[in-house]
């Protein structure tokens, strides 16, 4: 039990460094518009973090449970495995300011400590195939919502004046920026739900058929809104600023691809990185405005974070059960 408790302690802390990592997908654009400051701001996308288990079935949670890796072969030294590696490339990235995805390093924590335990028939390759995928088509699809709304935007304000278009969008962009938050709250909180839920599994307490108990769900919406209340400030340099310049109603453009991209993914139970939608929804409002506006330098080392994480998670995952079954029942 001793050991159950500290794994469901390294989850929350994995959680907490996950809104921590992440609060930059929230809040970038509407602080670099300076619509908001930065403590209001994540207030703010804490709040709705915390609230978003009111909106999103737990869909997201079953596929990290089940469709990752067989729950037959987890164990609590496979999850502790999969949290170190996840909580390290975590840190790794915004330490260097770059926006990666917690949830892919996850998955790639998890593969890497099954991989470890019982080899690639472990792997449900399906399952880790369509998040995969989603590496690209996340990005792609905020991108193409946000060039869209964007397009849409500028249509509906040709004959107002940029004052009252800032104006007005000012406001806007408050909305937006809070559907982003609950969004971010109802695809990535459902992650470290679905990690505790196979710990109970596999100590026997539950069934693959049981509900997730309220406690799970209010304890890891609880932890992933702590860590944006305190904010990742070198990530959300990198995406409010670095990658282009927003104005007000750019910002409510890209806020709103991303919300609606990350809606969808969560009622259809795919869990997509937060950080890679919001990044392409910045892209495509930026690019609206022509190629060079977006700093196509800035987002290839992004694109290399993203392409690498999995494989690097999957390693240090790899290297960290070889190294904990020496003292852990494997």
């Amino acid at each position: 039990m001793t050991f159950l408790i500290i794994v469901i302690t390294l989850v929350l802390i994995f959680d907490f460094v996950n809104g921590f990592h992440d609060s930059a997908n929230s809040i970038a654009t509407i602080v670099s518009t300076k619509v908001m400051s930065p403590i209001a701001a994540v207030s703010m996308a804490a709040f709705f973090n915390f609230v978003a288990f009111l909106i999103f079935p737990l869909k997201v949670a079953g596929t990290i449970g089940k469709g990752v890796i067989n729950p037959d072969i987890v164990t609590l030294t496979v999850i502790t495995a999969a949290l170190i590696a996840a909580i390290s490339w975590n840190l790794i990235t915004w330490y260097y300011g770059l926006p990666s995805s917690s949830s892919h390093t996850l998955v790639g924590g998890l593969v890497g400590a099954a991989v470890a335990r019982a080899g690639w028939d472990s792997v449900i390759l399906g399952g880790v195939a369509k998040i995969a995928i989603f590496i690209v088509v996340a990005p792609l699809l905020g991108m193409f919502v946000s060039f869209l709304i964007m397009a849409l935007v500028l249509w509906l304000v040709r004959n107002y004046s940029p004052f009252t278009v800032d104006k007005h969008f000012r406001r806007l962009q408050l909305l937006s920026a809070a559907g982003f938050s609950l969004g971010h709250g109802g695809n990535d909180a459902q992650k470290s739900m679905g990690i505790i839920w196979v710990a109970l599994i596999a100590q026997g307490l539950v069934t693959k058929n049981d509900p997730i108990d309220l406690w799970i769900v209010l304890s890891c919406h609880f932890a992933i809104a702590l860590g944006t209340l305190f904010g990742g400030w070198r990530i959300v340099k990198t995406m409010g600023q670095k990658i282009t310049k927003l104005k007000p109603f750019e910002g409510f453009c890209a806020e709103t691809a991303g919300a609606l991209t990350l809606f969808g993914a969560t009622h259809f139970g795919i869990p997509v990185s937060t950080t890679h939608t919001i990044t392409g929804s910045i892209m495509g409002a930026g690019a609206r405005k022509g190629v060079s506006a977006v700093k196509w330098g800035v987002t290839t080392k992004i694109f290399w974070a993203w392409i690498l994480t999995i494989p690097v998670s999957a390693l240090i995952s790899f290297v960290s059960y070889s190294i904990l079954k020496q003292f852990l029942p494997a």
